[in-house]
């Protein structure tokens, strides 16, 4: 069992950045394939980025070049730095881990991220 937990969500104008983190607890953190994943209001809940336990990454093409998904294994943490940040990237903002394993997957609460002047 993992458990998630996100924070650094917030109201931030338009152009301006946030960095969210996920702490992971239980499980072994470092074969887990982490995303962030995020849900508008009245949309459904899409892949922002990805990062597997070797460190590959991979991003929704509307956030390429804005946002660096990062990973700490020691620490057992992800992040997700987001710069030049529009209305559109409003969305709560949800922690996943997959295990590559298993069919077993996490989620976190979820942030709120709000992008408005």
């Amino acid at each position: 069992q993992v458990q998630l937990v996100e924070s650094g969500g917030g109201l931030v104008q338009p152009g301006g950045s946030l960095r969210l983190s996920c702490a992971a607890s239980g499980g072994r953190f470092s074969i887990y394939t982490m995303g962030w994943f995020r849900q508008a209001p009245g949309k459904q809940r899409e892949l922002v980025a990805r990062i597997t336990s070797s460190g590959n990454t991979n991003y929704v093409d509307s956030v390429k070049g804005r946002f660096t998904i990062s990973r700490d294994n020691a620490k057992k943490t992800v992040n997700l730095q987001m710069d030049s940040l529009k209305p559109e990237d409003t969305a709560v903002y949800y922690c996943n881990a997959a295990n590559p394993f298993s069919a077993a997957v996490y989620w976190g609460q979820g942030t709120q991220v709000t992008v408005s002047s």
